[in-house]
């Protein structure tokens, strides 16, 4: 019998073959804004990464010109009895690399505020709390996208084949799950989904429904020391979705399996 091409719910390499579409309440993304950037693409992370520092210096650096307009710094250039709000800044420019100077902390020394400036003060101390948390909040976007479990699960692997045969004189469904890691999964778990669309007695249709496949729940042998591969077995009895299935039905039937295994990483 050839095998016929279908359309996974989950692919193999775990991403969800799932679209969210119609979607109007599109506020509620920006209301968790942190998760919103962790699940963009890496190509937007980089890219409001660049701009929020680049937004912030720009937005400062306008305004330390700003202030420097005001006051007449820029008009008292050559004038050394003149004490401007920031020492040699002579231009947006120079306010600009200012503003960059004082949020990165850099402090090459050319150009230096003064204590005859106030607002420059008030301003230097909301620049230098803004940059703290424009850098907390991006270091920390970063560091939860790379540290991201889709690299990790790259090492662990799981059989090519399912089998159905008998195990201690029962029929099982048994798979096969190792780690190429030499650092653990701490609290290893795993559970699995008989994912089929179903009708209801009363005549309901239900698509894509969920339908737990017990491998080990009752008894504790869903949670797994992982350190050598380990065969995973779903006893097929009274309470299997499985038990009415003969093996013709089981070749026609269009239904599909998802393994979701759980743990920590142990180095991290």
């Amino acid at each position: 019998a050839g095998s016929r091409q279908r359309q996974r719910y989950v692919e193999k390499d775990g991403k969800c073959n799932v679209q969210h579409g119609n979607v109007r309440e599109t506020y509620r993304y920006l209301t968790d804004i942190f998760t919103t950037l962790v699940d963009l693409k890496w190509r937007f992370s980089l890219l409001v990464f660049i701009l929020a520092y680049a937004v912030t210096w720009l937005f400062f650096g306008l305004i330390w010109w700003f202030i420097a307009y005001c006051r007449g710094d820029l008009d008292h250039l050559e004038d050394h009895a003149w004490t401007p709000c920031v020492n040699n800044l002579n231009g947006f420019v120079s306010a600009f690399l200012f503003s960059i100077e004082t949020e990165t902390t850099i402090g090459y020394g050319h150009r230096v505020i003064t204590d005859k400036c106030p607002e420059g003060i008030v301003l230097l101390l909301l620049q230098a709390i803004l940059g703290s948390m424009v850098n907390a909040f991006m270091v920390g976007c970063m560091f939860v996208k790379i540290s991201q479990p889709n690299k990790r699960a790259e090492t662990l692997v799981f059989s090519s084949h399912a089998v159905v045969s008998l195990r201690d004189d029962r029929l099982c469904l048994m798979f096969r799950v190792g780690d190429l890691r030499d650092s653990h999964i701490v609290e290893a778990s795993i559970r699995a989904k008989l994912i089929k669309s179903k009708q209801t007695q009363e005549g309901e249709f239900i698509p894509l429904d969920q339908t737990d496949l017990s491998v080990g729940f009752e008894t504790g042998d869903d949670r797994l020391f992982l350190v050598s591969p380990l065969i995973i077995s779903h006893e097929i009895d009274e309470r299997s979705p499985f038990w009415d299935v003969s093996r013709h039905q089981l070749e026609k039937d269009d239904f599909e399996i998802v393994v979701i295994l759980e743990g920590m990483v142990e180095a991290t």
